[in-house]
């Protein structure tokens, strides 16, 4: 199928299923959490598509940059994910799935910065 905008990326789409499983774990967090880690962790996680679907307007030559941008949301996410965790912000077994779907979102985003032109 060719590519006619970023939401046939499955970049993007994989993307905007983890911001949904982020916001979803996040309404666990504790209400003082609100300003802190929460807010932090929906930030990072909506930058991973809206930098993909920028970057993709943008052209390839800056295109590049923005996944690598997404890149560094998705490492932001996994440590707050891990912080989450530790701090039992939310039960285990609820973090565990998205920490996979992060992972997953990490290894797409590596093979698309892969598959662009270093320019």
């Amino acid at each position: 199928m060719a590519i006619k905008s970023y939401r046939d990326l499955d970049a993007w789409q994989i993307s905007m299923s983890f911001v949904e499983q982020i916001y979803e774990l996040t309404r666990m967090f504790p209400r003082d959490e609100l300003y802190g880690l929460t807010s932090q962790l929906r930030r990072a996680a909506v930058g991973i598509p809206s930098n993909v679907s920028e970057g993709h307007q943008q052209g390839t030559r800056a295109y590049r940059r923005y996944v690598i941008v997404a890149l560094g949301c998705q490492a932001e996410c996994e440590t707050q994910l891990e912080l989450a965790r530790r701090l039992k912000l939310a039960p285990s077994e609820s973090i565990a799935p998205v920490l996979e779907t992060a992972a997953r979102v990490g290894q797409i985003l590596h093979g698309l910065v892969r598959s662009l032109p270093s320019v």
